[in-house]
């Protein structure tokens, strides 16, 4: 995914410790009233209850299974016995289970459900939470048993598994913070706890700007729209009590199909500046200062470590290992890509200057002059592709792509067995074909909806161990499609449908997971990125095309000609796609290595852009007040590169595919990719399962290839 946001974890810095990492292992556990915190029950090893969530539930059970974890915690840290792997590590790895229940229901809410009520409770808790988190990570038994075993695994090495749950669990532990003095750990556990508020408030800030700057169109101003799009904002716009309106709301998946077909120029505009301005209105949702507070708190604490930046100790662990490599690999690419973009707007403004348009290319007509040179260039019409992508049928192509590649079959779950926490949620299990065994369950939340967080994501509510007993898999992917008219099928443009395939991506790494321990289901930033991306590309393949891409009215196959001119313009308007990502990711690394003592985040943006001869006509893909993958939490912080890292493997990857006599399809390629790509989730170093199913190294060529860069870049 490199064009969507999909911030999975709105808790990373807690979610990251090994204290959850044993979330729904089997062990002897305490009678508690509270719902949220119960053993899951039913089918399938038992589900989630969604249909039980109450609000009034979710503080109690927080607090207690925050209690609960600290006393497994107390009682690993205070034993008399000498420290082993598995009397420290393992009793680890199992603890936190009643906890890990809770926070399932609690990120369901703040994604997928929040409510003004909901996010009183949510500021409340994030201090607490951060309270909770300092209290292990800094607990100076527990670390001390760690660093016992740790040491004398570097003169006795353990098996390859447990060797690697013990390096992550340590070096974890002393990235944040363990080994401080009292004195600085104090300090530590004070700015994370600041942190935490500010992460809270900055997300609400943009859920806010999200919900509230809504644009009510009337008939008259509908020039350009298609008749589905239009039908979807009038119920929109009658759900808010705007009858006879039609409401673009301020998410993506509203404002871009607005932004390529309206032909109010005025329009287009009010709506573009309504959705890059969020969070940075000037009001009290204003999140310029935030992003500084924010700044010089991860600063301070990565210089309480011995860091000179904050990016210098994030990236310790990531594929790239230092904030050099990442820049060295985005100022690559940048000049083929701001390249690019001039040719892409002397075309635009050509197509304007025939038309008589009398305009200069802005940033709001970027994607409506764009559609025409498209049609110019390459006789292709966006919306005549969209009338072929039905998502009911993409989804059944995923099914398909996944039954090739991972001997999955999905079927459909309608018996009312599994509670889903929204009515437009479907469930399906996940079987092995050939053995018939349970896999999982899939959960896909398709809509946009009141309270529910832009963009599209991947997230699991159970991964799967066979530490204390097998447990399958609960993935859930999550989407904002605007919800069509009743009757009418939901039909998405090409990007989103190769969105749609991304996140299915992640789902097909949770489900094809084989690790026993459960802290291997995590992963690196800058590799998890990867295998999601990977898979975009059975979005067009012939298998899909051919059987899958079908008219919405008559039911006809997408024709030939217009397939060939899809795959004609592949690598069209990679100017505007590359630089508006790499322009957020460049920012996100240049602010994190920035002084921030006197920071003024609106003038370090326009500044910085400036200087990287930013393309007037187009903004960064997320702007800084509302970079929720850096701001909201951690865990894309200074690591927002990582999808071009990533992009570099997935260009090399497909090769591989392309090279093969099967193609996409090909048995020995699929079965290393599953094997050495999918299955060992953070079970090994990525470089090295990269190598196991290349026989080499990426390297950056694959990927100038793939968007039809040239393979030298001058500086």
């Amino acid at each position: 995914m490199i064009n969507q946001i999909r911030i999975k974890h709105l808790l990373v810095l807690l979610l990251a410790t090994a204290v959850f990492s044993g979330c729904m292992q089997e062990k002897k556990e305490p009678e508690v009233d509270n719902i949220l915190l119960q053993e899951w029950k039913g089918p399938f090893g038992g589900v989630p209850a969604f249909d039980k969530i109450k609000i009034e539930d979710v503080k109690p059970a927080m607090l207690k299974g925050m209690e609960l974890n600290l006393e497994e915690i107390d009682i690993i840290a205070s034993s008399t016995e000498a420290p082993t792997f598995e009397n420290t590590i393992e009793e680890m790895e199992r603890a936190g289970a009643e906890l890990g229940r809770v926070f399932t229901y609690y990120n369901i809410l703040s994604s997928n459900l929040s409510t003004p009520e909901f996010r009183t409770i949510q500021t409340e808790l994030a201090p607490l939470i951060s309270e909770f988190q300092s209290k292990i990570t800094q607990n100076e038994q527990l670390f001390q048993r760690i660093k016992a075993v740790y040491q004398a695994s570097l003169e006795s090495p353990l098996v390859a598994d447990q060797q690697r749950v013990l390096d992550l669990t340590y070096n974890r532990f002393a990235m944040n913070g363990a080994a401080l003095s009292p004195e600085k750990k104090l300090r530590y556990a004070e700015i994370n706890k600041e942190l935490s508020s500010l992460y809270t408030k900055f997300s609400n800030n943009v859920l806010h700007d999200e919900e509230n700057y809504v644009t009510y169109l009337t008939e008259e101003q509908l020039g350009g729209l298609s008749g589905s799009f239009i039908k979807s904002a009038a119920k929109i716009a009658t759900d808010k009590g705007q009858e006879g309106k039609y409401a673009i709301t301020n998410t993506r998946s509203s404002i871009d199909p607005f932004l390529t077909y309206s032909t109010d120029r005025e329009l287009r505009q009010q709506v573009w500046v309504n959705y890059y301005a969020r969070g940075d209105n000037g009001d009290e949702y204003d999140n310029n200062q935030l992003i500084a507070d924010i700044l010089k708190l991860r600063r301070e604490r990565v210089e309480l470590l011995g860091y000179t930046n904050y990016a210098e100790w994030r990236l310790q662990d990531r594929m790239a290992k230092t904030p050099e490599n990442a820049m060295a690999l985005m100022e690559a690419v940048w000049p083929a890509a701001i390249a690019r973009v001039a040719e892409e707007v002397a075309d635009m403004q050509a197509v304007a200057d025939q038309n008589g348009d009398n305009i200069v290319i802005e940033p709001w007509d970027y994607r409506f002059y764009a559609e025409k040179v498209r049609k110019v260039k390459y006789d292709l019409d966006s919306d005549e592709v969209k009338q072929y992508l039905q998502l009911d049928k993409l989804t059944e192509a995923m099914h398909y792509v996944a039954g090739r590649l991972f001997n999955y079959k999905f079927t459909p779950v309608q018996d009312g067995s599994v509670p889903v926490f929204n009515e437009d949620v479907k469930v399906w299990e996940v079987t092995d074909i050939d053995s018939g065994d349970n896999i999982g369950l899939w959960y896909l939340d398709p809509y946009a909806r009141q309270g529910k967080r832009s963009g599209a994501w991947a997230t699991t509510y159970r991964n799967y161990t066979t530490f204390d007993g097998e447990r399958n898999v609960l993935a859930s992917n999550n989407s904002n499609f605007v919800k069509p008219a009743p009757g009418e099928a939901l039909l998405v443009s090409w990007d989103d449908a190769t969105t749609f395939f991304h996140e299915f991506g992640h789902a097909l790494h949770f489900f094809s997971s084989n690790v026993k321990y459960p802290t291997l289901n995590g992963g690196v930033r800058d590799y998890t990125e990867f295998q999601s991306q990977l898979l975009e590309r059975w979005l067009s393949t012939d298998d899909v095309i051919n059987n899958f891409l079908v008219h919405n009215k008559t039911g006809e196959p997408i024709p030939a000609s217009l397939v060939a001119k899809i795959k004609n313009a592949d690598t069209f308007n990679q100017g505007f796609s590359t630089t508006e990502y790499l322009a957020s990711a460049i920012m996100d690394m240049k602010l994190h290595l920035a002084n921030p003592d006197s920071i003024d985040v609106d003038r370090f943006e326009r500044e910085t852009l400036a200087e990287l001869k930013m393309p007037k006509e187009l903004p960064m893909r997320h702007r800084t007040p509302h970079f929720g993958h850096v701001f909201s939490g951690e865990g894309y912080a200074t690591a927002y590169y990582g999808y071009l890292w990533a992009d570099v493997l997935t260009a090399d990857a497909a090769e591989a595919f392309t090279e093969a006599p099967g193609g996409f399809y090909d048995e020995e390629v699929a079965s290393k990719l599953v094997k050495y790509l999918f299955a060992p989730r953070n079970s090994m170093d990525p470089a090295a399962a990269y190598r196991l199913f290349r026989g080499r190294d990426a390297n950056i060529e694959a990927l100038m290839r793939d968007r039809g860069f040239p393979i030298t870049v001058e500086e």
